[in-house]
């Protein structure tokens, strides 16, 4: 079952190829009428922390763990305590062939840090739940990125063990998709019975097992890609490791801990490879791209100052349903300079994966999103991260960066598209080995031991 229909119980994204196209939640769903409060979702954020800002809390969490000390410190506990000194001691990479050091922070610590991964890390996979909601991934359409790594965790045998002694890390495979089709009761606007039932989960593991408990879920990870996923987590799993799609600083997304997961638009589950790349840089002629629907506050905004305004500037609205539509959607990324990535309801979009994929330099808008792997891509490289307030100059922003840095960016994009990429069987530096590296390089720098 890869790809379920939904039902009469269940709100969801579309799994059209024009990315969010439909609705993905609720709450989003809901008609204001006069009078009545807006969602948090149709507003712009009170607060807003720059991408300058999340650096700063970044390398403040790197030098001060504020992960809980566990009740008593195991044998493992001091191997992975150990791994940051070897991480941060060894010797500097100064011709990698393998790395493209320009899209890395350090590419000589990530290395490092990979390959201690791949000597040491040792998961344990929960069997506890029943399918559909555990064990049951989804490997077509927007919420693929969990199915995807649940699917390659539990049919990994170098990382996974089965004695739970032998783990450093533990993963609940769970689907936050699933969850939502299962359980979410359609058009109630609630989703405290879902958050109900992974408390109820996380209760049984802890009274099953002495290894949540014993570090209060430090140790403990998760990978989820529905909006809902940090509402489904909070407090009983805070403590755990979160990779979400949804890595919102807002909405309590702990940067240094949490791990922002790449929201990728699967479209086939047996070839996610399937129209892979675009045209040289010397054959795209369109600046600017953007189509897909009104979701949220911000791209009404896009379109009002840029649809139908500019020639260079392909602000489309809501594509028409169809395969030849589709197709011209693919094309336009595949032949557009920049491709521009706006929020929707939420903070994340798959629009940032899929420029990747197609070899176009991403425009990012959207406040408070913390990039995919920030803690160990340097963004700043391959894409352009912009304030939502900067949607008005958009034209003068890009026609200002000199041909000379367009080429660099867009050699920057060609160059990490590997590490955005789901295979069958995963290859060394790709999304599966990305996801879980991200995962130990946290639990490295924030383990403290007792």
């Amino acid at each position: 079952m890869a790809n379920p229909t939904p039902n009469a119980g269940s709100s969801f994204r579309s799994t059209s190829l024009q990315s969010d196209h439909t609705v993905s939640k609720s709450n989003s769903l809901m008609v204001v009428k006069p009078g009545k409060k807006k969602m948090r979702c149709e507003m712009p954020p009170k607060t807003v922390t720059t991408i300058d800002e999340m650096n700063r809390i970044l390398l403040r969490h790197r030098r001060s763990s504020r992960a809980m000390r566990p009740r008593r410190s195991s044998i493992l506990d001091k191997e992975i305590f150990a791994a940051k000194s070897w991480i941060e001691n060894g010797p500097v990479i100064t011709n990698d062939q393998d790395l493209y050091a320009p899209v890395f922070r350090n590419v000589s610590l990530f290395k490092r840090s990979y390959e201690l991964m791949e000597q040491i890390l040792k998961v344990y996979v929960y069997k506890d739940g029943k399918k559909p909601i555990f064990h049951l991934p989804i490997l077509k359409g927007l919420y693929a990125s969990e199915g995807w790594f649940m699917k390659l965790m539990q049919g990994n045998k170098h990382f996974v063990v089965k004695d739970p002694r032998r783990a450093h890390l533990f993963y609940m495979p769970f689907s936050s998709r699933m969850l939502e089709y299962t359980l979410y009761v359609r058009n109630s606007h609630n989703q405290t019975n879902l958050r109900q039932f992974l408390k109820d989960y996380t209760e049984t593991i802890s009274a099953k097992y002495p290894y949540f408990n014993r570090t209060d879920g430090a140790d403990h990870f998760l990978v989820a890609c529905h909006d809902w996923a940090p509402y489904e987590t909070r407090h009983h799993m805070e403590h755990c490791i979160k990779a979400l799609c949804n890595a919102d600083v807002t909405a309590g997304f702990k940067i240094g801990r949490d791990v922002s997961l790449p929201e990728t638009y699967v479209r086939s589950a047996r070839n996610p490879l399937r129209d892979l790349g675009g045209k040289p840089a010397s054959q795209r002629h369109i600046l600017a791209f953007y189509a897909g629907s009104m979701h949220g506050y911000l791209r009404p905004i896009l379109l009002k100052h840029w649809k139908d305004k500019d020639t260079d500037m392909k602000i489309l609205g809501p594509m028409p349903p169809g395969v030849a539509s589709k197709m011209n959607y693919i094309q336009h990324m595949k032949s557009t300079k920049y491709c521009i990535c706006p929020k929707g309801y939420e903070v994340n979009s798959p629009r940032v994966v899929e420029s990747i994929f197609y070899e176009c330099v991403p425009v990012i808008i959207s406040d408070n999103f913390v990039p995919p792997f920030f803690e160990v891509l340097d963004w700043g490289a391959f894409s352009i991260i912009l304030a939502e307030k900067d949607i008005p100059n958009l034209k003068d922003i890009l026609t200002s960066i000199p041909q000379e840095r367009y080429l660099a960016l867009q050699l920057g994009v060609r160059k990490v598209q590997r590490h955005f990429l789901w295979h069958a069987k995963p290859e060394r530096y790709d999304l599966f080995h990305m996801t879980l590296h991200s995962i130990w390089y946290n639990r490295v720098y924030q383990i403290k031991l007792r």
